[in-house]
């Protein structure tokens, strides 16, 4: 059986302020507590694994040692079925500028042209359909731990349309759908999304919801 959260503090092996609220917000009706790695001063492990579930685990698994406290990590990314599953868990590495393409940083519509120049070079009736994906995972300081994972199916279009949402969000249209992430409401897109898939499936194990 599946160990629990409970109530409490739970550590949110994230740096990122957004990230942190948006799952402060999720969770709150439960009970818990959401600190972010950051605020502790826990360092970012780097990001070895060659899945997200590894990854997602070894973010989780620093962040609870150093703590003492349960800790929730998430990896999520980006797969094309005609890249073989590209860009994956390197979804973000796609973003990063090299030296010679301007300041350091990330350039997501970049990110978007490299994915569309490579589904181009394989000729107009490539396979366009694409998945979001999220894996959340939950590890104790004893070293327990649970993972979720959710997925969201879709297609990808060009050229990019909407102004909401980030990363790959404008390119990307839902199974089902006209429009893409960024045009829709971020309300009408956390319902259907692979975090919204991910976390369903931890609360119910979790806090039997």
């Amino acid at each position: 059986m599946t160990r629990r959260l409970g109530s409490g503090s739970l550590v949110i092996a994230t740096h990122n302020a957004g990230k942190l609220r948006e799952i402060g917000a999720l969770l709150e009706p439960y009970g818990m507590t959401c600190i972010s790695a950051g605020s502790l001063g826990l360092p970012e492990p780097a990001e070895t694994g060659t899945t997200f579930a590894q990854n997602a685990l070894l973010k989780a698994r620093a962040a609870a040692e150093a703590s003492g406290l349960a800790a929730l990590a998430d990896d999520s990314g980006l797969s094309v079925a005609a890249l073989d599953g590209r860009p994956g868990v390197y979804t973000a590495d796609w973003a990063e500028r090299q030296w010679f393409e301007g300041a350091p940083g990330r350039d997501w519509y970049m990110a978007m042209g490299k994915v569309e120049g490579m589904l181009a070079e394989r000729g107009p009736d490539v396979d366009r359909a694409a998945a979001f994906h999220c894996v959340l995972a939950i590890a104790w300081p004893d070293g327990e731990y649970a993972i979720y994972e959710g997925r969201c199916d879709g297609a990808l279009v060009w050229p990019p349309r909407g102004a909401m949402g980030f990363g790959y969000d404008p390119v990307f249209v839902p199974a089902g759908g006209s429009k893409t992430f960024a045009e829709i409401a971020p309300e009408e897109k956390h319902a259907i999304s692979h975090r919204a898939d991910a976390f369903a499936k931890l609360v119910a194990e979790q806090f039997g919801r």
